[in-house]
């Protein structure tokens, strides 16, 4: 049998407090013993596991890997919106005038990920 991801992890200067970030963005939820200033944190969802662990050098360059966001009750658009008042930031802004593309976002340490448009706008486009 091959291996399965048990966790996608991330390097970060405050593991709670990127975590409680990720845990609103994705709806999930803290690990039952991770408190402020412990070393690690990890945040379940329903589609993805993040474990987050506390290093001590900042991010000094682009992700080599990202996460790509699809909004499941929500327009891309609204979830771009959602995001930034949580703290991301807007790094990059790919969408079309036909609707199609995607917004980059960094988190609140600048870890970059991506919102796509959700599965309803894919479809009202076409393009599922």
């Amino acid at each position: 049998m091959a291996s399965l991801v048990r966790h996608v992890t991330i390097d970060c200067g405050d593991a709670h407090a990127l975590a409680s970030f990720w845990a609103q963005a994705l709806d999930g939820t803290l690990g039952e013993d991770d408190n402020p200033c412990d070393e690690e944190a990890v945040v379940n969802s329903a589609g993805a596991s993040l474990l987050f662990i506390r290093v001590p050098e900042g991010k000094a360059a682009k992700n080599r890997v990202h996460l790509d966001l699809q909004p499941q009750d929500r327009s891309r658009d609204e979830e771009v919106e959602r995001l930034v008042a949580l703290g991301a930031t807007v790094l990059a802004d790919h969408r079309l005038p036909d609707g199609k593309g995607w917004v980059t976002l960094g988190d609140p340490e600048g870890n970059e990920f991506c919102i796509e448009r959700s599965q309803a706008e894919r479809i009202a486009t076409g393009s599922a």
